[in-house]
Formats: structure tokens, C-alpha cells, sequence
């Protein structure tokens, strides 16, 4: 794996002629829950105060708007597209979802005057929307920056854990079109890592990693603990639970602490996602203490985590590069302890061994009686800070 100083660094002046404006295509944009969006927000106004031109383009449950503001010496256009969700658990429904929503995304890039010879960066979500963005490079002449969030059809070859003809051929074409991409805006060194392997040369790949979507002191009064966790250490898991995401370690893990380990922690699974259903069913049935939410809106995201004594960011082996869970820069922020179930060549476990102030635990996925052995070990590290190890 190539080092961080054998990428560049992000630099927007690098993003195409400063006479053209920048569209930033994502998802789903705040107060609609998802972290590509909130970075969106963030790393949009940024452009505009570099001096760009912006069209931040995105999904809303809420109603379509457009909002137009002044950024330093630049302009940021926020324009939101309404947008019906989906069931995630019925494959056709969310395919058709995934073909309408990256064509009406793209439809408002094209139909735009000023896209003509611009810079269009789009992420990995929605799903595929490589494909479209193509029609903007062919019709308007763009400038492509692809924001590799998540790399699809990786992502599904890694949940089945096997890769089919159709996929095959699906992953061939994607591979095809990738190569054709003008820049890359890579997440981590593992993600990098995936794109130079690929046949992406490496000058062109920005390092760009994501950072925690509020700011942290330190000082935050926590949110109230659900009567379920009070008592007990808070293991916290927020954000997204879904394909990725390493499960059934989880629920063993914490069955065996409290059966035969030192029975300290409760979990708060304040999340969504496919998984976070299944999970509260097993925790349940096995009469372990946990509380399941819906993720917090944004500006109450600081008291949730200052509420945790340990954060939990779990990946699934298989998934190291192709996803890079985004929380693990607001969990380090936090200065709270954090535990990673996960392999150890992604830069989850890479950026929290960089972080010498924080109590950092990794696992193997499907290390049960580590996961157990982790907990206790940080219980132990919580009541007594000396023994703190890294």
C-alpha cells in the first residue's frame, strides 16, 4: 500500500477551470439522515469559499427548494430534489429507486446551462450513479471527480461472498468506466489501495478523508441515558447498521460478557439500517441489556456521543477499502474509548492506532471471545485511566 505522501493532497484549486462552477451530486441531503450528504454540506461550502461557483444537488423527504448563498468569494447553490424512500429490503424496489433517482439527479445537471465544460464530483451514493454521470461527461463535456464512498458492485460481491457471471460482467464494465474518470477522491489509503490495484494510476487519486460533521470540545453535557442503560457502561454504536457491518460478532460478544464476562456494558444501538432490527431481536431473546433508537438529528449528534463511554464501529471481513465507516473521525474527536470489530488493513484500525490519546480495542471478526475480552479489558482501563494502553 502506497503512504498518504504518495497522493496528493486536496486541493481545489485542481478541480477544472475556476471560471466553471463545481456540481456535487449526492443522496440525501440534511435534515435527511446520511452521513455522504452531511459531508456534502460541508465540503461544498468549502469550494464556494475558495472562490467556486457550487450546485450542490441532492434528495429531500421534505419538499423541493433551492437556496442560493454567498461564501467567502464564492456562490453555493443548494437545490433539493423531493424524493419518496424506499423499502431496502425488497431488491426491485430499491433497483428501480436507484435507475429514477441517479437519472433525476444527473437530469438537473445536464439541463443546466452552466454545466457545460464543468466539474461534476458524484459519490457512491446512490448506488451506480457511475453510469449516469457518463451522460453528462458525453453531452455537456464535464469534468468527472468521483467521491468513491462506496465501491459498487464490490460491495454486494462482498456481502454474498461470492462472485456470480452477471456480477462478473457487471464489475468488468464498472472497472472500464473507472479508468475513464478524470480524478478520484479517495477516503483512505485502503480505499487507494483498491483504485491503483484496479489500474487507476495513482496521480490521479486525491486523498480526501471524510472528518467529524460537528464540532467537538470535549465539554458536551451528554444526552440522557434510556432507562434500559442506566446502571451500566454505554457501548455505543451510531449511524448506519446495515450489509457491511460486522453483526453476529455484536451479538455474541456482548451474550458471552454478560454470561461469563464482567457483565459492565449495555448497548445503545442508535441507528438504522438493515441489520438493526435482527440485532435487537437477538439481544432480546437472549435478555441482554440494549436500547435501540433512530439516529439523532445532527445537532444533537455531540451529546449522543459525549453520552458513550465507548464507541463501537464495526466492518465485515471482505469490506476493508470497499466501505470506510465515515463516524470513526467524530468517535476519535470525542476522546472517548473506542472499539473496532474489523480487519486490520482498514483505515478505521489505522486511523484509531494513530490516535495516541484515545483507548483503542480491535477484534477479529467472529472473534467472540475476543469481542468479550475487549470489553472488559477497557472496563478495567475506564475505572482505572493509568492502566490506559494504546
Amino acid at each position: 500500500m502506497k503512504s498518504i505522501q504518495e497522493f496528493r493532497e486536496f486541493d481545489p484549486v485542481r478541480y477544472g477551470d475556476s471560471s466553471h462552477p463545481i456540481f456535487y451530486v449526492v443522496d440525501w441531503l440534511p435534515p435527511d439522515f446520511g452521513a455522504v450528504g452531511q459531508y456534502a454540506v460541508i465540503f461544498a461550502q468549502e469550494f464556494a469559499r475558495s472562490g467556486r461557483t457550487v450546485y450542490l444537488i441532492g434528495l429531500t423527504s421534505k419538499g423541493a427548494t433551492a437556496t442560493v448563498e454567498r461564501i467567502g468569494t464564492g456562490v453555493l447553490e443548494t437545490r433539493k430534489i423531493e424524493s419518496p424512500t424506499y423499502d431496502k429490503s425488497r431488491a426491485l424496489k430499491r433497483l428501480s429507486w436507484t435507475i429514477i433517482t441517479n437519472f433525476r439527479l444527473m437530469r438537473e445537471v445536464i439541463r443546466n446551462p452552466a454545466s457545460k465544460r464543468a466539474t461534476v464530483l458524484f459519490t457512491g451514493s446512490p448506488p451506480f450513479m457511475l453510469f449516469f454521470a457518463f451522460l453528462a461527461k458525453v453531452t455537456r463535456n464535464v469534468r468527472l471527480v468521483y467521491r468513491i464512498t462506496d465501491f459498487f458492485p464490490e460491495v454486494i460481491i462482498a456481502d454474498r461472498g461470492k462472485q456470480s457471471i452477471g456480477l462478473w460482467l457487471l464489475q468488468r464494465i464498472v472497472w472500464f468506466l473507472r479508468r475513464r474518470i478524470d480524478t478520484f477522491e479517495a477516503l483512505g489509503l485502503d480505499q487507494a489501495a483498491l483504485l491503483t490495484k484496479g489500474g487507476v494510476a495513482h496521480q490521479r487519486i486525491v486523498l480526501k478523508r471524510d472528518r467529524s460533521p460537528v464540532r467537538l470540545t470535549g465539554s458536551e453535557s451528554p444526552l440522557p441515558l434510556p432507562k434500559e442503560l442506566r446502571g451500566r457502561r454505554v457501548l455505543l454504536y451510531s449511524g448506519n447498521f446495515g450489509v457491511a457491518h460486522e453483526a453476529d460478532t455484536l451479538v455474541q460478544g456482548l451474550i458471552r460478557h454478560h454470561r461469563v464476562g464482567s457483565d459492565q456494558f449495555a448497548l445503545w444501538l442508535n441507528a438504522s439500517g438493515s441489520k438493526v432490527y435482527s440485532v435487537a431481536q437477538e439481544l432480546k431473546a437472549a435478555e441482554i441489556p440494549f436500547k435501540a433508537s433512530a439516529p439523532v438529528d445532527l445537532e444533537k449528534l455531540p451529546a449522543l456521543l459525549a453520552a458513550a463511554d465507548v464507541h463501537l464501529i464495526t466492518l465485515r471481513q471482505g469490506f476493508s477499502g470497499v466501505v470506510l465507516p465515515s463516524k470513526i473521525y467524530a468517535c476519535i474527536q470525542s476522546a472517548k474509548a473506542i472499539l473496532f470489530v474489523g480487519p486490520a488493513s482498514s483505515d478505521v484500525h489505522l486511523l484509531c492506532s494513530q490516535a495516541s490519546d484515545t483507548l483503542y480495542e480491535r477484534v477479529e471478526p467472529g472473534d467472540v471471545v475476543g469481542f468479550s475480552a475487549a470489553l472488559d479489558r477497557l472496563s478495567g482501563m475506564l475505572a482505572d485511566p493509568k492502566s490506559k494502553q494504546h
